[in-house]
Order: C-alpha cells, then structure tokens, then sequence
C-alpha cells in the first residue's frame, strides 16, 4: 500500500511496506542528537559549558537562539510516561522550583549577554500548565528580560498542555503571555485504554482546547496520539482518527509505545496481557499513515504529519527542515539553551545535560552553578555524522559533494563499511545509492532510523563488543 494525499497536487510521501517493516524493525535510537545522551560524559562539566558558550562569542556572527524550558511536575500519573516528571497535588512545589528556575534563566541570560536574541521558545515537562496563570506570566516577564525575543510573526513560541488541566480562558491567557504554539496529548480517545492508561480524558475537553486555541489565534495546533497502547485496537484507533481529522490539527504526532517496564517504573501498571500484538500494532500503524494522507496530512518523518500549508511541511519540502530534543523544528542549526531538571542544552559543538533530580538541581544553583551533569563536545568524525544524520532525518536525501565540500573527506573512502551495509539496505528497498546522492525510498521512510543506524559509531562499537542496550525503542 502507498499511501497518498486525495489531493492530486500532493505526490505521495511514504510507503507502508509491512512485511519490510516486521523483517527490519529492530532497537535504535530516535536521534534527537548525534551523539545520543547514552554517550554523554560525567567528566564534561560546568567549566566545559563556559568554553562552549565563550566559542559561540569568538566565531562572530551569532545566529538566533533555540530555548526550552522544563517544568517537570503533573498533578496525575499516566501509565505509559516515559518522561522525567514528578507527580504532586503540591502546587507549592511549583513555586519553590520556579525560584530555582529563574535563577537559572537569569545565569544563561548573563552568559548570552549581547547574543541572546530567541526565535524559537518551548516548554515541556511534565505539564507546563501545572504551573498557574500568573507563574506563567512571571515566568514569562523574566525570560523576556534575560532574552530578546522575536516579534510574534518571526518567531515559533510553543508550549505543551494537558487539556485536563486548562480552560478556554487559560488557552487564551497563554496566547496573550506570548505562546502562539499548542501541542496536546490526546492518545486515544477510547475510555477502555484511557482507563488502562490511567489518563481519563473525555473527548469534549479535547476538542474545547482545540476550539479555544483557534479562537485565541494561535498560528499552530498539534496532537500527540500513541499506538500499541493496552486495550487498544484497529476499532479504537479508527474511531480515534476519525475524530481527531475532523478537529482538523495542523500537526498530528503518531507515536509508537514503547512497553520498558525494566526502564520506567509507571509501565510495570501496564498488563502485558492487555497490550496488542505487535501485528496488531501494525494494522494500527497501517491505518494511521492510511487516513492522514488521505485526509491530505503530509508526512514529515519518524512519527510526525502535517498540513501541507503547515511551516513544519514548507520547512522540509525548501530544505531548512532540523531535528533536536523536542522533535521536528524549522529552524535549523539553531545553539539550544535549556533550562530546568534533566533539560538538554546543544551550544557550540557540546551537548550538556542538567541534573535530574529537584534536590541536585537546587543544591548545584545554590552554589551559583549553572546544574550541568553531564555531556560531550563533538570532534570533527561526530559533527560529520550528526550532519548526515540530520539530513537524512530531514530530508530523506544526501549530497554527497555537499558533505565533502563541508568536511576534508572522500564519502566513498571515509564510509567504505558504512557504504557496504546501506547497499544491503538498497537490496531491500529502503534507498537508493548513486555517485552523489544518496536518496531514501518512500518504503525506507518509516525505516529512517535503521538507515541513519549505519553512519552510529558508537552504535556500531557496541555492537562489536557485544553489548546490547536495552534502553532503545524499537525502530517501528
């Protein structure tokens, strides 16, 4: 099956190939980053960010920054969570936390100091919307103080909510706060699975906060839907996707559930009896692609669609298209602060990653130091293929003169035993290797991830030394 937009203007975007899929379907990452955070280091620190950040200033002309802020707290426990989160009914911890985060925002706004203008904003958690009406505002009025901010229209300013948790008017408040952004979980809309999941949320509530965002003008509206959740079938899922097409998002994420009760201690709730069979995952998975590109939703890649009019789908089909931590974004190679427990930062060729815990993260700011735990500074070989990665991810193509007018190498000499195995890949079907380009297929789509594996050296040296990580979801 291909499937296709009912527009005839729209060529079709991916190809569901499910005996492919059951053949290749195996652990990998999600490449958020290249290096993955699995390789990040404890010997990178505090003192390692400050000589990021002071090579940022050295190299000239700064480009506008990437900013995310993680507000770790729910009010409730959702059974599939894989998130870093903390669950209270204590809004008094929000507070607490807040002060902390502040100072925090205040450090990297002193250390970004005549660099800091931010065109791309977002906040996850957790649940953003944990904290009240006037948090936010708080939060917001300091970050604007720390950091220049580009106008509404320039800028893509997002936040996750959980519609559990907001009215019509705090969607409203949002948008004037500076949000023009919204990203909701929704999951499945069948209260048999809602309830396994322990995440209660009738379909009204839903679609009131869709309504409230497109009254508030909010620019773009996006979804998150799960598959392969427990009591969940091609029934639910159809009825879910019926219903979510007609609310007519302009961002749908389809995201595979990864059951790692061995990793996250809120999955060994789940009953591995009631979880579907992973054929039924993939009739699930069949129906989805099926329906959205028939609703004319186009695919963005991994788990991601979009309206073709949306910035995401124009960001790909002019080639600005780039991925980090929070998923798809459009603006490309942006430095990324982050702020809060377990926050990613990406500046200047290192990744570094906040502590997790509440307690380490006010005791690391109480001694006037930014909360970095870990992370890496990229050499030449990682900055190389995190490039192809990236564009891989992005673009399902490769310039191969492109890559070695950037970087001193012949492709064919550099990635010899990467080139072998893609050409057991191209046997398959997933791409297509010529002189200068290498060209990922409509089927190879849904397995970008097996593809962009090859160019993984760690993964590859790990596997060499016959280690296998257990932390990995499976690729579909």
């Amino acid at each position: 099956m291909a499937a296709s937009a009912t527009s005839s203007t729209l060529p079709p975007t991916v190809e569901f190939d499910g005996q492919l899929i059951r053949k290749l379907s195996q652990q990998g990452p999600r490449y958020t980053s290249y290096p993955t955070a699995d390789r990040f280091s404890d010997a990178f620190d505090y003192g390692d960010y400050l000589q990021a950040v002071a090579g940022v200033r050295t190299r000239g002309a700064v480009a506008p920054l990437s900013l995310y802020v993680h507000i770790p707290f729910c009010a409730k426990l959702c059974y599939y969570c894989a998130c870093n989160k903390i669950i209270t009914k204590h809004p008094e911890k929000a507070a607490v936390y807040l002060g902390y985060l502040k100072r925090e925002i205040e450090m990297q706004g002193q250390l970004f100091a005549g660099m800091n203008h931010i065109e791309q904003l977002h906040f996850g958690g957790g649940t953003p919307t944990f904290l009240s009406d006037e948090q936010m505002g708080d939060l917001m009025a300091h970050l604007r103080h720390w950091f220049q901010f580009a106008p509404d229209e320039a800028g893509e300013y997002s936040i996750e909510i959980d519609p559990r948790t907001v009215t019509p008017e705090r969607i409203a408040s949002l948008r004037m706060q500076g949000f023009n952004r919204l990203s909701l979980g929704v999951q499945d809309f069948d209260p048999e699975v809602q309830k396994a999941v322990n995440r209660i949320q009738p379909e009204s509530m839903t679609l009131d906060a869709i309504n409230a965002a497109r009254e508030a003008n909010f620019r773009s509206v996006s979804v998150d839907l799960i598959y392969g959740l427990p009591k969940q079938n091609v029934i639910s899922m159809a009825q879910t996707l019926t219903k979510i097409i007609a609310a007519d998002p302009d961002r749908i994420a389809i995201y595979n559930y990864a059951h790692m009760p061995h990793l996250f201690k809120a999955q060994r709730r789940i009953a591995d009896e009631d979880l579907p069979s992973a054929d039924a995952k993939l009739d699930m998975l069949y129906l989805c692609i099926k329906r959205l590109t028939e609703a004319g939703y186009v695919y963005i890649g991994m788990d991601h669609f979009a309206k073709p009019t949306d910035d995401l789908a124009l960001a790909q089909r002019q080639g600005r298209l780039h991925r980090n931590f929070q998923g798809y974004s459009t603006h490309a190679e942006a430095d990324l602060i982050a702020c809060g427990v377990s926050a990613i930062s990406s500046i200047g060729g290192t990744y570094s990653q906040n502590v997790k815990t509440l307690d380490a993260y006010y005791d690391r700011l109480d001694r006037n130091e930014l909360p970095i735990a870990r992370g890496i500074r990229l050499n030449m070989d990682d900055m190389l293929r995190r490039c192809i990665i990236q564009r891989l991810m992005c673009n399902f193509e490769l310039s191969i003169s492109a890559v070695e007018q950037a970087y001193p190498i012949s492709f064919s000499s550099y990635f010899a035993k990467e080139l072998e195995q893609l050409r057991a890949l191209e046997q398959e079907g997933l791409l297509k290797i010529e002189a200068d380009w290498l060209t990922v297929t409509l089927k190879g789509r849904l397995l970008i991830r097996n593809i962009c594996m090859v160019f993984d050296r760690y993964l590859t040296a790990a596997k060499e030394a016959a280690v296998h990580p257990l932390r990995y979801s499976k690729t579909i």
